[in-house]
């Protein structure tokens, strides 16, 4: 346990943070690199150039300040990162690292800031908030070892189909490769792939949400064409049958919660993916209403149509919501609202105020989704949701997750 005194330290820290953060950060991440390459091949580098996740590290270490003597709340708070850390096989070693990098470019950039006692201070308190990380992770490990098909670290799976669900979106079909159980998961979660690309300098691991429900005999992840994309556009280019990825164990807190209620999922685009899986096992496994809402710019950016109808029951339904539909698109025939979702869409197909709502998808669709949410004055409870992309432009949540 930490001491008032490095407590009051800490906070008291939180100002001069405020102003050199970022810096700090961003040489953290440069120093990182430096010293240890072989990391590049866990980090998403794109996301290192477009600076994103220097910006979430920096919102990481602002709430670690405000929390740092509520444990119960830093647990809570800190549980999406934790379960991406497991994805990516994040080991007690790594931490210790990770700690001498980070103090160093503190020390570094704060310069006179630095002093010995505030040094002391973060120092003991990156050691607690390490091991609280550590203990919690070790426990996913552990737990997810006793999944069916479960296992710790990487493992080898075959691509044993392909199929193209637009032009700019094919999904892929993965065995293990040595015939083990495909290991079970919960709907919404996402694994942890990485690839060996032909001629790149490192790994690239990437995580993507598992499109299809559980209990199949195969996983399934469905993959855009992102520009720039360096793994997107290898898979969509170059993977084909009988390849061989690696994957992590399923991963991820972004899953249906355990009642009753009704749930509305609402999809911005490949945001579908997670979405899809909850919907499938909803319609199929429980008695919960439920509806599927899917927001596309037409109906060429609609993906699962066929599958997705064939899970339609009484208690649930897909909804199509086209911001621009094309000219050959009828309304009620390819699609059910036309324009951009409003809060009036929302309100009327809303079956009651206790409405759980689960949402995926870019940014700018999040924050415009989040938004009529507020407006319907629906409880922050309720909402849940997962975007693809460093968390940098929306309000960090306990019930969000970044992919």
């Amino acid at each position: 346990m930490l001491t008032q005194e490095t407590i009051a330290t800490v906070k008291a820290s939180l100002p001069i943070l405020e102003k050199y953060g970022h810096q700090v950060t961003d040489l953290f991440y440069q120093q990182l690199f430096q010293r240890q390459p072989q990391l590049r091949n866990i980090f998403n580098m794109t996301h290192q150039k477009q600076g994103g996740q220097s910006k979430v590290l920096a919102q990481a270490i602002f709430q670690y300040i405000h929390y740092i003597d509520q444990l119960d709340m830093l647990r809570l708070i800190a549980k999406n990162i934790n379960a991406k850390h497991a994805s990516l096989n994040i080991t007690p070693k790594m931490y210790e690292f990770l700690g001498d990098v980070l103090l160093s470019a503190m020390q570094e950039v704060l310069g006179e800031y630095a002093t010995p006692q505030l040094m002391q201070a973060w120092q003991l308190a990156y050691q607690q908030l390490a091991q609280l990380f550590i203990d919690v992770e070790e426990d996913l490990y552990a737990r997810r070892e006793k999944r069916s098909g479960g296992f710790r670290g990487k493992r080898k799976f075959i691509v044993v189909k392909r199929v193209r669900e637009n032009q700019e979106t094919v999904s892929f079909y993965l065995k293990p490769a040595s015939g083990q159980r495909v290991p079970d998961f919960l709907p919404g979660q996402y694994v942890a792939l990485t690839v060996n690309i032909p001629g790149a300098p490192h790994q690239h691991t990437r995580n993507y949400s598992l499109s299809d429900c559980p209990g199949k005999d195969y996983l399934r992840i469905t993959i855009r064409r992102a520009e720039g994309g360096v793994v997107s556009e290898y898979f969509h280019n170059h993977v084909k049958v009988d390849d061989i990825v690696q994957l992590g164990m399923p991963s991820g807190t972004f899953t249906l919660q355990t009642s009753t209620r009704p749930a509305m999922l609402i999809a911005g685009g490949i945001g579908i993916t997670p979405l899809l899986s909850m919907y499938k096992y909803l319609s199929a496994n429980t008695s919960r209403q439920g509806s599927l809402i899917h927001c596309v710019k037409d109906g060429s950016e609609r993906i699962f149509f066929q599958e997705i109808s064939q899970y339609h029951t009484h208690r649930t339904k897909v909804i199509a919501v086209h911001a621009e539909p094309l000219s050959t698109e009828k309304p009620e025939v390819h699609y059910d609202f036309g324009g951009y979702l409003t809060a009036t869409i929302l309100r009327e197909l809303m079956v009651s105020p206790a409405t759980e709502f689960y949402l995926c998808g870019p940014p700018p669709f999040m924050k415009h989704t989040l938004g009529l949410l507020q407006t319907l004055r629906v409880d922050e409870s309720n909402v849940f949701y997962e975007f693809f992309g460093p968390e940098e432009n929306l309000v960090v949540s306990a019930n969000s997750v970044v992919v």
